[in-house]
């Protein structure tokens, strides 16, 4: 990445390549599918990642491709040491298809099995972020950080309801989030898993924690946009962060340690 914040192959020009397909499509109306009782996929998820992964793979054969749609499709998650974009061709499809402008691509690359290379882009709103392992992150080139927030209290929180729908997992939800709303200023759900950690790394979020998300393609990307804002990303146990695991909690160093002291009470 050079001092502008590009990077190598020009991620960030084949995100907005994309983006122009979601942007086109946010104003059209949707043909939505279910894939559950609330997690929905339309044409645009489809077509996104196909446009994303043909371009890919013209330039690196040799990698492996891990996205969203496929993975439902094939039924393939294993994540090995190889070189592996994992891709979700539109994070926010509920946004999508409302209309609430929290939509985005997410491009990460793993290089055994380390997170090395994030792009995360909302073509509604134009805002790029990018990271890659040792050079920094960015927004829209301009160099970003995590917050300097060392209270609790005065901390913004994002976390997501998640898709399941039945009486024991919405009681744990709403459980934790009644007990942490004591301890924080607020609480955001913004509907996109990426933009929450992106969120995180520029210091508009002080928190964050998800889990049971779709997979490893909603946090590839920004796991390394955070980490290389300055902020840490963990289970939210405590123990270190597993891109296979659907559980991530986020922060800036400072908060960490208050952070999963309120997490571990609020279960």
């Amino acid at each position: 990445m050079d001092e502008n914040g590009s990077t190598p192959f020009k991620f960030s020009s084949l995100s907005k390549i994309a983006g122009e397909v979601i942007r086109k499509g946010f104003y059209q109306t949707k043909h939505v599918e279910h894939k559950g009782q609330v997690d929905l996929v339309t044409e645009t998820d489809k077509a996104c990642e196909d446009l994303i992964f043909n371009h890919l793979k013209d330039r690196y054969p040799t990698h492996k491709f891990i996205g969203e749609e496929t993975t439902a499709a094939y039924g393939t998650t294993e994540l090995t040491d190889e070189p592996t974009w994992i891709v979700d061709p539109l994070d926010g499809t509920t946004n999508f298809v409302h209309g609430f402008p929290f939509v985005c691509i997410s491009i990460g690359l793993t290089i055994a099995k380390v997170p090395t290379v994030g792009v995360v882009y909302n073509p509604i709103l134009n805002e790029l972020f990018t990271g890659i392992h040792g050079r920094g992150a960015f927004l829209n080139g301009n160099p970003i950080k995590v917050s300097s927030q060392t209270e609790l209290v005065k901390s913004l929180l994002a976390t997501e309801a998640g898709t399941k729908r039945d009486k024991t997992t919405v009681d744990a939800t709403t459980n934790r989030i009644n007990s942490l709303l004591f301890k924080v200023r607020s609480l955001r759900m913004s509907g996109s898993c990426a933009l929450n950690l992106c969120g995180i790394a520029c210091g508009r979020l002080d928190l964050f924690y998800e889990t049971g998300f779709g997979g490893p393609w909603d946090v590839a990307a920004g796991v390394v946009i955070i980490k290389e804002a300055g902020g840490l990303v963990y289970d939210p146990s405590g123990k270190d962060f597993d891109i296979t695991s659907q559980r991530v909690a986020a922060s800036n160093p400072l908060l960490k340690d208050v952070f999963l002291e309120a997490l571990q009470q609020s279960e």
